[in-house]
């Protein structure tokens, strides 16, 4: 039995979360004595089949190269997964926005039943995953013919990136649905690394008041540590920081190796998306704030005075 991996690229290299995704499967495919593929799809994406094909553990690179391809419209991307998913017994997405786009599709089509966000293999057919905002875990088993899973990046080791040597097949891209159209994008680019991969992240929440505090207070230390900015939901709907900076379970889920959060009171909507981060450090006020039961290091201060005393001392 074969595990499929779906990987999520930019035409030149394979994101981080295909790493921990081609982890998961490798864990699934011991239980299977199986092997584990990876299917790349896009439109002038060779190069990022070839740092497929480097991943240690991973058997076979299947490139699907076309125009319909071209933009990752989630109907074009889920036509072609379907192409070839009957012919293996599992069938893995990372747990990002594409991801979360694509399998139900998938899934729907297949007439299976989606596994979500799994953070751990029990075995071929049991999966456990996060349920109640992460306050209790629950034990998935599937009898789907093809399991459709998607996996929660953090609970998984990335695979090494480099040590592999698969081989890569290419075949002919599926039609394009005609159901949706890229009409353009709007891409932010910044210096800092990505919210999701970054190994320190310096969030802010509500306590801040304001836009103009935020970026007063918080990019000061994230620059001394050339760390991500992440920001509290209660910070990004109050307009303090962009949709794309939010972490929680309606946002980012992360686990960078150091997590700072200033101004958080920590809902549990906020502590879903952090709290498997390897170091907490919490700066709040407020003795009884929630963020301080899952901190590694707790300062109870005014996150004015301390915030930039820390920038200045780092």
């Amino acid at each position: 039995m074969t595990v499929l991996v779906i990987a999520e690229h930019d035409n030149v290299s394979i994101k981080g979360a295909t790493l921990h995704t081609v982890k998961a499967a490798a864990e699934i495919s011991m239980f299977l004595d199986g092997q584990v593929h990876v299917l790349v799809m896009g439109h002038g994406s060779r190069e990022a089949a070839e740092a497929a094909s480097l991943i240690t553990g991973v058997s076979k690179v299947i490139h699907a190269e076309g125009d319909s391809l071209a933009h990752g419209l989630a109907e074009n991307l889920a036509a072609q997964v379907l192409i070839i998913a009957p012919a293996y017994s599992h069938v893995l997405f990372p747990a990002t926005a594409g991801g979360k786009s694509v399998a139900p599709r998938v899934a729907a089509k297949l007439d299976v039943a989606q596994i979500s966000e799994i953070t751990k293999v029990v075995s071929a057919d049991s999966f456990e995953r996060p349920i109640y905002a992460g306050n209790a875990i629950a034990t998935v088993q599937s009898s789907d013919a093809t399991k459709l899973i998607t996996v929660r990046t953090t609970g998984f080791d990335a695979a090494a990136a480099t040590g592999g040597s698969a081989v890569v097949e290419t075949v002919a891209a599926a039609a394009a649905s005609g159901k949706s159209r890229f009409v353009g994008a709007e891409i932010v680019k910044s210096e800092r690394p990505e919210l999701t991969a970054a190994k320190i992240i310096v969030s802010g929440g509500r306590a801040l008041g304001s836009a103009e505090k935020f970026n007063e207070v918080i990019t000061p230390l994230a620059d001394k540590l050339g760390a991500a900015i992440g920001a509290s939901r209660a910070a990004v709907d109050a307009g303090y920081a962009p949709n794309d900076l939010q972490v929680g379970q309606t946002g980012k889920i992360v686990a960078p190796q150091l997590y700072i959060a200033a101004g958080i009171s920590g809902a549990i909507q906020h502590l879903a998306g952090m709290k498997d981060s390897k170091v907490i450090v919490a700066i709040n006020k407020d003795p009884e704030a929630p963020i301080f039961s899952v901190a590694d290091y707790g300062l109870e201060a005014d996150l004015f005075t301390a915030v930039p005393e820390l920038a200045r001392a780092v």
